[in-house]
């Protein structure tokens, strides 16, 4: 009884917590596409100010809260933070070389992978609820892009391919480990804006018109939804926060639509809502599976 009362309060928040920067992430692509940038342009700033804000978090954390926190936790997390940093690349490539739509489709892979990969790594065999779940969030994506999917450039589809792949083992990984990963994301970004810098020749080769946009995802959007989706693994299982990624999916046109008058189609409606109650559905059979396990095992007075 003791022991399932506190695995509730965490499941719950896990969820919370990775719901949230879930929603954070929704706003990622059109604040890039407003920053009228280059790709490489856009991965050496977006990056360089997302580690400067990791920094800074650390730092404070560190010396004001005076509370013990490495910067790699150790050689798990020199993995999880080099995951992040080819994922953030990866994830930059496909932006600026497929469509939004081809994107987040292939992304939609994201909860599969991490439920094979948490299958074989971790040994958390999925729900048959899990499964179901992503077969009917797949089919809503596949709804969303079916007009579509042949506009796509097979460069960038192949990026957001492997952006998924690589971030579902950060995902699984972060979940075996048990420790902090917080900050993995945030100081993985160190790599790509490095890799960007180079590629534009430097700060003087920078290509942004509107960089502000850069800067508010870079030192607030970014921080704070990778460092939400990254703790996540310690309190729920991969499969479930790679889901929360699937956000994007759904809010990411809305917005480009209320900014930039691309209007979704009806189908993209339907299948937004479709993915919508799949991931609150699924959400919710956990926390009341959890409530019900509580409730069995709680002690009853004699009568």
């Amino acid at each position: 009884m003791q022991d399932q009362l506190p695995a509730a309060a965490e499941h719950r928040k896990g969820l919370l917590i990775t719901a949230f920067g879930g929603m954070m992430l929704t706003i990622d692509i059109p604040l890039l596409r407003l920053s009228q940038s280059d790709a490489w342009s856009a991965l050496a700033v977006r990056s360089t100010l997302t580690f400067i804000a990791a920094l800074i978090a650390w730092s404070v954390i560190r010396f004001v809260f005076k509370r013990q926190m490495p910067l790699i936790p150790g050689k798990a997390g020199l993995l999880v933070v080099s995951l992040y940093s080819l994922a953030s690349i990866t994830f930059l490539m496909a932006v600026f070389n497929t469509t939004t739509a081809n994107l987040v489709f292939i992304l939609a892979f994201n909860p599969m992978f991490s439920a094979l990969l948490a299958w074989w790594l971790v040994g958390e065999k999925p729900k048959p609820q899990t499964f179901v779940a992503m077969l009917v969030m797949l089919f809503g994506v596949l709804l969303i892009v079916s007009d579509g999917i042949k506009a796509g450039n097979l460069t960038g589809d192949l990026f957001a391919l492997v952006s998924s792949l690589i971030l579902a083992t950060a995902i699984t990984f972060s979940r075996k480990a048990r420790t902090d990963m917080g900050f993995a994301p945030l100081f993985g970004a160190l790599v790509p804006a490095i890799v960007g810098l180079t590629m534009v020749g430097g700060v003087s080769g920078l290509a942004v018109a509107e960089p502000a946009w850069l800067v508010l995802n870079g030192l607030i959007v970014i921080p704070i939804s990778f460092w939400c989706l990254a703790t996540g693994p310690r309190y729920i299982s991969g499969p479930e926060v790679a889901m929360f990624y699937l956000l994007e999916t759904i809010l990411a046109p809305i917005w480009v639509w209320m900014i930039f008058a691309e209007a979704p189609t009806l189908i993209g409606l339907i299948g937004g809502a479709i993915i919508i109650t799949a991931l609150v559905g699924h959400s919710l059979w956990r926390l009341l599976s959890h409530r019900r396990t509580v409730r069995t095992l709680a002690p009853r007075h004699p009568v």
